[in-house]
């Protein structure tokens, strides 16, 4: 593969920055009794405050590895008026559904990704942000996210295997000259995992990893004649010319017994990502669904765009 991506004037916001120890996930939905100039006008803060973080928390903790990425959502960029025609593949994700399992899609407008390595940071970025949002918006999904090990989820494998590293990372992340008006942007993609442990715990190591296609030691891929075909490994991973980069984290309460993951991916294209859940939800073939859905139910589901910088400024006044 040649790796080739000259969005040097439209640099991507920090999506291809590594899983941090800190992560707040925020969904936001905007207030539609809201006038637009007051919409607009709040929104053009929420931008300028999003660039004001990246750049004072790289001047104040250059080591911190902290950051804010905003994207949005197919409904909310019609209602704040951005420039049409939109990015070429956003739209409201729509339901994959299979036999015994199903991809939902939930509504949403605006995305924040915030990380850190220390969670006060992560939480006063959080904060600020609501401060303004709170004005415009109502917060419908807040997810605190953490590093679980040597990046591993709450079932207890490592997470994140196959994401693509070094210049990979940017040309299957973000948006090439292709669509020149969003170069430099990311299709950014989200799902909250709900696990069932006692029925995972109850699984014989050995199983858990016919499921997951990986030893959970070492996190070693099963050869072709072992791993099974309807094995994460195998049907999440759709071919080495279609990738997407996952910032998966952890989340959960040990006393609601509510463990899961917050699949997050930044992808160049959407239909990539589409056809690695078409894969797991529906199956390939048909049927052979992934048998990690056995035990990992999707409560949300939703598309956002993350523009380049360049436009995040334009799009601050």
């Amino acid at each position: 593969m040649v790796v080739n991506n000259s969005n040097v004037a439209n640099q991507a916001q920090n999506v291809t920055d590594y899983p941090n120890n800190n992560t707040f996930f925020l969904v936001w939905e905007l207030n539609s009794q809201i006038s637009p100039t007051i919409l607009k006008t709040i929104f053009q803060r929420v931008c300028a405050l999003v660039i004001n973080l990246n750049h004072s928390v790289l001047n104040r903790f250059p080591n911190a590895k902290a950051s804010v990425v905003m994207g949005i959502g197919h409904d909310a960029w019609r209602k704040l008026n951005l420039p049409s025609p939109l990015p070429k593949e956003l739209k409201n994700f729509q339901t994959i559904r299979g036999d015994k399992h199903t991809a939902v899609a939930t509504a949403a407008d605006l995305h924040f990704h915030i990380r850190a390595d220390e969670r006060s940071l992560a939480y006063d970025m959080a904060n600020e942000i609501s401060l303004v949002m709170n004005e415009i918006g109502n917060c419908i999904v807040e997810v605190q996210g953490f590093r679980y090990w040597d990046s591993r989820s709450i079932l207890g494998f490592v997470d994140g295997t196959e994401n693509p590293h070094g210049p990979e990372r940017d040309y299957f992340a973000v948006v090439s000259d292709a669509d020149p008006r969003y170069a430099g942007g990311s299709y950014l993609f989200v799902q909250k995992y709900i696990h069932d442990l006692r029925a995972w715990n109850n699984l014989s190591i050995e199983a858990q990893e016919k499921v997951i296609g990986r030893s959970k030691a070492m996190d070693i891929e099963m050869s072709d004649n072992e791993k099974p075909s309807n094995s994460h490994s195998a049907l999440a991973n759709v071919g080495d010319n279609f990738k997407v980069v996952r910032d998966n984290m952890p989340f959960g309460s040990v006393s609601d017994n509510e463990m899961g993951t917050y699949f997050i991916c930044y992808a160049s294209t959407f239909s990539t990502v589409e056809k690695m859940l078409t894969n797991m939800f529906v199956g390939n073939p048909e049927g052979n669904y992934d048998r990690i859905l056995d035990f990992s139910t999707a409560k949300t589901g939703s598309l956002f765009f993350a523009p380049s910088l360049t436009m995040l400024s334009e799009l601050a006044g």
